[in-house]
């Protein structure tokens, strides 16, 4: 009993448990579940803090307790709003797509990003890429008339943590680290933003034109060579995002070799790892 405690404290999330377990004057009795002895403590404990409960929070078995304490959502509908990915495109683990998103084929979206269309459509066309944690989301109207969609082309490559409003980015187009793309704007086709550089309300990048700073301004036209290399780019980063399809592929089967073993629950995840930790002390 005392061991389960100690480990229980040492895990920041099962605080709370170790307190109803210390406050306890007899020792438990143990629910046998799954082939695993339980504590209903710890049942009543994840299933009345998680993200997803049910009317009447209950304890029926080890998979309802993982559905409960799974994390975030990765695909959130919005109504009639649905997100749309295609079957060859990557979409990283703890990627948050809200609403009416659409990612098509061959496209990538790494990991941390947040696409909330909830107020308008977000698209990503073929073969682009989002770099880690970029946040897309778009407005209900635009101030030039333009669509209020944030669109994004065919081989676009968006760099880390840029922020992208109802805005067009057309095919063939780089923009760098950090930037932030705001509503009306339009990026045209071999077109380059530098990275760091913010472009107001729209504002109009024309086809094969460097622009940076804050706000972004005209520094000089693209060269043939980086024509040229910008569908490359987009094409390397897709072999990138390829391997790591790769890897959630593997995941998955270890995950299932788990279940087949014994360990089956209806969402298995880290969830399981964490409470087959405390119960089998036991």
């Amino acid at each position: 009993m005392a061991g389960l405690v100690r480990h229980a404290r040492g895990t920041g999330m099962l605080r709370n448990l170790a307190r109803i377990v210390s406050s306890s004057s007899s020792a438990p009795a143990l629910t046998l579940i799954g082939g695993s002895r339980v504590l209903p403590q710890a049942c009543d404990f994840f299933s009345n803090s998680a993200k997803f409960t049910h009317t009447k929070p209950q304890c029926r078995d080890m998979a309802t307790v993982a559905w409960d304490y799974r994390g975030q959502r990765q695909v959130v509908p919005l109504g009639l709003k649905v997100p749309d990915i295609a079957v060859d495109a990557f979409v990283a683990p703890n990627v948050v797509l809200v609403g009416s998103v659409y990612v098509q084929d061959r496209a990538s979206v790494f990991y941390g990003c947040v696409l909330r269309g909830d107020m308008n459509k977000i698209v990503v066309g073929f073969s682009s890429n989002l770099g880690d944690k970029c946040v897309l989301h778009a407005a209900p109207s635009s101030p030039t008339g333009l669509s209020a969609e944030t669109q994004i082309g065919k081989y676009v490559t968006v760099g880390n943590f840029s922020v992208l409003r109802s805005c067009i980015i057309e095919d063939e187009v780089v923009i760098g680290e950090r930037c932030v793309i705001m509503e009306g704007s339009l990026v045209e086709t071999h077109a380059i933003l530098e990275a760091g550089s913010v472009l107001p309300p729209g504002r109009r990048i024309p086809s094969g034109e460097v622009w940076a700073g804050n706000p972004a301004k005209f520094v000089r036209e693209v060269t043939y060579d980086e024509i040229a290399v910008i569908p490359r780019l987009a094409e390397g980063i897709r072999e990138i995002a390829e391997n790591h399809m790769g890897t959630q592929e593997m995941t998955s089967l270890l995950w299932e070799k788990q279940q087949n073993e014994g360990f089956t629950t209806r969402d298995s995840g880290p969830e399981w790892t964490v409470l087959s930790m405390i119960y089998e002390q036991w």
